[in-house]
C-alpha cells in the first residue's frame, strides 16, 4: 500500500513538470504560427548555384 502513494506522489509531480512545461511552451509562443509549417513545403528552396549567380 505504501508503494501506491509513492506512485501517486510522483505521477502528480510529472503531471506538473509537464503541465509547466506547456504553459512555458504558450508563454514562449511556440505555438502562435499553425500556417506556415502546412506550406512550407510548396516553397522552392535557392540551391547554391542561384545564390551564386
Amino acid at each position: 500500500m505504501e508503494i501506491m502513494y509513492m506512485l501517486i506522489g510522483c505521477s502528480v509531480l510529472l503531471a506538473l513538470v509537464f503541465l509547466c512545461a506547456f504553459f512555458w511552451a504558450n508563454k514562449t509562443g511556440q505555438h502562435d504560427d499553425t500556417y506556415t509549417p502546412s506550406v512550407r513545403i510548396l516553397f522552392d528552396d535557392e540551391t547554391e548555384e542561384k545564390k551564386e549567380k
